[in-house]
């Protein structure tokens, strides 16, 4: 064997090592030493941030949000909003879920229009015209300077969990009546659910929908067992 021929073999094996090493401890060593200290420090996020209901089930993440329709009747295409529910920002990219037992996620993205898009504009409109119908109830009309801006657009991602307080607020009056109750207890629970600015100054006050809707399917169930 000529010399050449040896340093080109000590050099293979050389980088045969340094692969093994690196391999062992970026690949191996260091994703485990991440995750269990993820664990022991962070468990609820390192595991995805599940919500759980009552019975301890897991029914989503506060991280992804949640449709709350009926179901899809014949022929429809798009279905109906579970109006005893409260609502989340309008998407195409939350998945169904009328009985809040699961989570199912479709597609995550804005919708790449402009501002003064024509088709942005129509849906804004047709989106403000629903939340007023749907949420005035008799001797307290929605008007329609009242609806925020999370009522009628998507977040960037398509998949916003929170909707703002005002939102909230502004459904407080058509959920207790859906649901038999009476609408301040219904705006204690919005209270009690709502998050503050992040450190105080940071965002806005926001209400996680999943976690509001397990509050009130608490509550109807507490007020079935008192009647």
């Amino acid at each position: 064997m000529n010399n050449s021929t040896g340093n080109a073999g000590r050099v293979l094996w050389a980088g045969l090592r340094a692969l093994l090493v690196l391999t062992l401890v970026c690949g191996v060593l260091y994703p485990l030493a991440v995750t269990g200290v993820a664990q022991v420090a962070f468990p609820a996020k390192a595991n995805g941030s599940e919500i759980k209901d009552g019975s301890g089930k897991v029914v989503g993440s506060e991280l992804i949000g949640q449709r709350y329709d009926l179901p899809p009747k014949d022929g429809e295409e798009t279905a109906a909003p579970d109006l005893k529910w409260f609502q989340p920002r309008p998407s195409n990219g939350l998945g169904g879920n009328t009985v809040n037992t699961r989570y199912k996620l479709l597609v995550s993205g804005a919708t790449n229009r402009s501002g003064d898009n024509a088709d942005l504009i129509a849906w804004v409109k047709d989106a403000k015209a629903a939340v007023v119908r749907d949420n005035s109830t008799p001797g307290h009309p929605v008007r329609p300077e009242d609806v925020p801006a999370d009522a009628v657009t998507s977040s960037g991602s398509g998949l916003d969990p929170h909707i703002s307080s005002e939102y909230a607020q502004l459904q407080v009056r058509r959920v207790a009546e859906r649901n038999g109750l009476d609408a301040a207890k219904v705006e204690q629970l919005v209270a009690d659910h709502t998050d503050g600015r992040i450190a105080g100054f940071i965002g806005e006050p926001r209400v996680n929908v999943l976690q509001l809707n397990i509050a009130l399917r608490d509550l109807v169930g507490k007020e079935l067992t008192k009647s």
